[in-house]
């Protein structure tokens, strides 16, 4: 059976300062108003709206009532009527009073970009984290929007524990709405308390974390599938994937780490969003390694690393290690790929860092990235050893060989000799059997 789509229309402000684009994030890498307007409709597609058209207004300042100005407001109006929209979606975050000014005028469902972002969230989240952090992130962007919100809202309550003296039913819903956020906050305070006895844990056996982490669409799972071999949902829609994936990894120098496939960011991430999902967020900042993906084609490749770089500082993450990876190169003409990932390294914002061109789709650069990996990664570094295994603890060499590089092996009739390159952890859990010269 078909569902039927919202049919929605959507609406973008760019202030006009003496020119014509505006800078969202820094120069050189501006996003003018059409293409986040462009982005916007991804997001609303992703959604599962059925995008009629978009208007753009320019003006020197918002609009305290409206955002846009009455005029605006009228030719929006038309056009949902010819078009028969049932949804007009803003490109900025609207105050309450605009929303219901908004929706009065307009006589259809507005929402915003924050709202949009969220429903879209809500729709991703499969494990129960996800779903406390999706439905804490839509309480508190809620709270503050009940007013005016019909005449249900109005009504005194009714039913026990609701007829106080001159209870609304706003003040019942307003009041039920906080009790629901105080023992979400609570659950999720639990999770961020499980999570770090689980990071505790993982750091009582020595394997190193990184992270992927990128603007939302910039080929991560895709990336984590390849280096993995895991079956991660991986797809074009903003925000395919919600709840992390961790897997085990093998380095070139036989190092094993813990991968992490996270959430993307976006420009102007909701604030309500980046506070829910600070229990998830604080694997990306516990991370001895950071990756961070981005897609080498896109037009506005340049401020996509600015803005993940800043949401990254955010939570706390912006001294982490990390490597710089251009994704997509199979998309590029041959010999661009490289020339253009060295501008975008040059604009990208963060610490200085290495970056490596690959390409998740066909496998092309991934030998690069995981060497590149293994020169970065500080945590439990490789170190040259000689060992003495007696004949009865032979079986330990394929410790070394699986764990480390095996430089020379010699046998005789007390044993064994391995002169090899192992990680700091190997040699301590091997201590006992260091050549007397150690």
């Amino acid at each position: 059976m078909r569902v039927s789509r919202e049919r929605a229309i959507l609406v973008g402000l760019e202030r006009k300062e003496g020119r014509g684009r505006t800078a969202v994030f820094a120069a050189g890498a501006a996003y003018c108003a059409e293409e986040s307007l462009e982005e916007l409709a991804g997001l609303a597609e992703s959604a599962g709206a059925e995008v009629l058209g978009s208007l753009l207004q320019v003006r020197a300042r918002a609009e305290a009532g409206t955002l846009i100005g009455l005029g605006k407001v009228e030719e929006i109006a038309r056009l949902a009527e010819a078009e028969q929209a049932e949804l007009i979606i803003f490109d900025q975050d609207l105050t309450p009073t605009q929303q219901r000014n908004l929706e009065r005028l307009l006589d259809r469902r507005v929402i915003d970009r924050t709202q949009l972002i969220l429903d879209i969230f809500a729709r991703r989240a499969r494990t129960r984290e996800g779903r406390l952090q999706v439905e804490l992130a839509q309480l508190n962007y809620l709270l503050p929007r009940l007013t005016g919100r019909g005449v249900q809202m109005s009504r005194l309550g009714g039913g026990i524990g609701t007829r106080g003296p001159g209870e609304t039913q706003l003040e019942t819903d307003r009041r039920r709405i906080r009790r629901r956020i105080r023992k979400l906050a609570e659950e999720l305070e639990a999770v961020r308390a499980a999570r770090a006895v689980q990071r505790r844990q993982r750091q009582a056996v020595p394997l190193a974390t990184a992270a992927l982490v990128g603007y939302t669409n910039a080929g991560k799972s895709t990336l984590f599938n390849r280096l993995t071999g895991a079956q991660a949902p991986a797809d074009a829609r903003p925000f395919a994937t919600l709840d992390p994936t961790v897997r085990l990894l093998a380095l070139p120098s036989r190092r094993r780490l813990l991968l992490s496939d996270t959430v993307g960011f976006i420009r102007k991430l909701p604030v309500t969003l980046v506070k829910a999902f600070r229990a998830t967020l604080e694997e990306v900042a516990q991370a001895a390694l950071l990756l961070h993906v981005a897609d080498l084609a896109a037009p506005q490749a340049a401020a996509q690393l600015v803005q993940v770089e800043k949401v990254l500082e955010e939570i706390g993450a912006g001294g982490i290690p990390r490597l710089l990876v251009f994704n997509k190169a199979d998309l590029l003409a041959e010999g661009e790929a490289e020339s253009r990932a060295e501008r975008l390294a040059a604009s990208a914002g963060g610490p200085a860092a290495p970056a490596v061109v690959v390409s998740a789709r066909s496998g092309a650069g991934l030998e690069r990235l995981l060497a590149a990996m293994d020169e970065v990664l500080a945590t439990d570094t490789l170190v040259p050893v000689t060992f003495r295994f007696p004949a009865e603890q032979a079986g330990k060499v394929s410790l070394i060989y699986r764990l480390g590089r095996v430089l020379a092996a010699r046998y005789d009739d007390q044993g064994c000799e391995v002169r090899a390159e192992v990680p700091q952890s190997l040699k301590a859990r091997l201590a006992a059997y260091l050549a007397p010269t150690q």
